[in-house]
């Protein structure tokens, strides 16, 4: 039972303004822009479009900047501004095979059709703080090369070529496709909802469960068929006009996981798929959610479920961090009705013991005198 402060008004009118003096800080200093969040700090931008589902970089920067850069206050804020938003449909499916890609590299294949591309990334760097940072020292211009908008194959495609590799996710021709936004949790889920619930899933719990994955607990052995990362174009089909119409380009990052598979009664030896698509530059999160989403195809795949990343309702049921956030910061509302009834349960519960103890120690003092 949660019980209302009294005079809490003026408390937490003054917790606002003193909330909004440590998000401004010194006033000495320059006040970050949101273009310069958007532009400087990418990557908490895409994390906080990725896992509150709604693709614009200015108001994920804004998030970021009223949160004082706790990630997931800014993903509940800009989650909970995606609410108040009309939908008027569906795109069509993204067509990541002709992405113009930024990055794009393989573990499986070191000469793929269309190369290698390292693009920007953490991979080779030591790892050391670099104190030119500390200034605005001035940046080389990248080398850059004319942009490819021709389709890229898949190194998929390649085992495919062979058939060492299941088929790409081909569901029921009268299967409808879910959206966990207007629907809600059932299990099992379909594994386009377990997809979507991924894509907004926490970066760190899916971390966790990928790495538990590697460690034993979920009998998997991974090859990173493909990471890509670059720009698809989005298409709306509008009714009135019979067609699809180009909406914009979104950045995107597609993994493909390549796992072992031994075969089954029904299926021979051969390679499985996991499969990873989330907002923005997000490498680490869309390798988690390929790991995960392919222990969570045990059942699918006549696996054995032995381990916590297989197990369906728990991994999708505790993977949203603002859900999450809302059980465990929910502990700091005011409780004392239940805590009364608690303290007096305990304090009956002592007398009892004592009473109990004291009645066992009668013989024996008896005996002793």
């Amino acid at each position: 039972m949660y019980v209302a402060v009294k005079g809490g008004e003026a408390a937490i009118a003054n917790a606002h303004r003193l909330l909004a003096d440590r998000r401004r800080g010194d006033r000495s200093l320059p006040a970050v822009s949101i273009d310069q969040i958007v532009a400087q700090l990418a990557l908490a931008v895409d994390r906080v479009m990725a896992e509150a589902s709604l693709y614009d970089r200015t108001l994920a920067a804004l998030a970021v900047r009223q949160a004082r850069g706790d990630m997931i206050e800014a993903i509940f804020l800009l989650r909970a501004y995606r609410t108040t938003l009309p939908r008027f449909g569906y795109s069509q499916p993204l067509d990541t095979a002709v992405m113009k890609i930024e990055r794009r590299i393989s573990a499986t294949y070191k000469d793929l059709p269309g190369g290698q591309l390292l693009g920007p990334t953490f991979d080779y760097t030591h790892r050391l703080l670099d104190p030119s940072l500390l200034t605005d020292e001035p940046v080389d211009e990248p080398m850059q090369r004319p942009a490819e908008d021709s389709r890229v194959m898949r190194v998929s495609e390649i085992l495919n070529q062979e058939g060492l590799i299941e088929d790409d996710g081909t569901m029921p021709v009268d299967h409808e496709i879910g959206d966990l936004t207007r629907e809600p949790l059932e299990f099992p889920m379909t594994r386009d909802l377990r997809l979507q619930a991924l894509a907004r899933g926490d970066e760190g719990f899916l971390l966790a469960l990928g790495y538990s994955t590697q460690r034993g607990y979920g009998r998997t052995h991974p090859f990173t068929g493909e990471i890509r990362i670059g720009e698809v174009e989005v298409e709306f089909e509008v009714p009135e006009l019979g067609f699809a119409v180009s909406l914009g380009r979104i950045q995107v990052t597609e993994c493909q996981m390549v796992n072992q598979f031994k075969g089954s009664a029904k299926a021979p030896p051969q390679f499985t798929r996991g499969y990873g698509l989330v907002f923005g530059q997000s490498e680490r999160k869309a390798m988690a959610m390929s790991l995960v989403d392919r222990a969570l195809r045990a059942e699918e795949l006549g696996e054995d479920i032995v381990a916590p990343a297989q197990d369906e309702e728990f991994v999708i049921s505790h993977s949203d961090n603002v859900q999450a956030t809302g059980f465990v910061e929910h502990l700091k509302l005011p409780h004392y009705v239940d805590f009364q009834a608690e303290l007096d349960l305990v304090r009956r519960m002592r007398r009892d013991f004592e009473a109990a103890r004291d009645r066992r120690m009668e013989p024996m003092t008896e005996a002793a005198e």
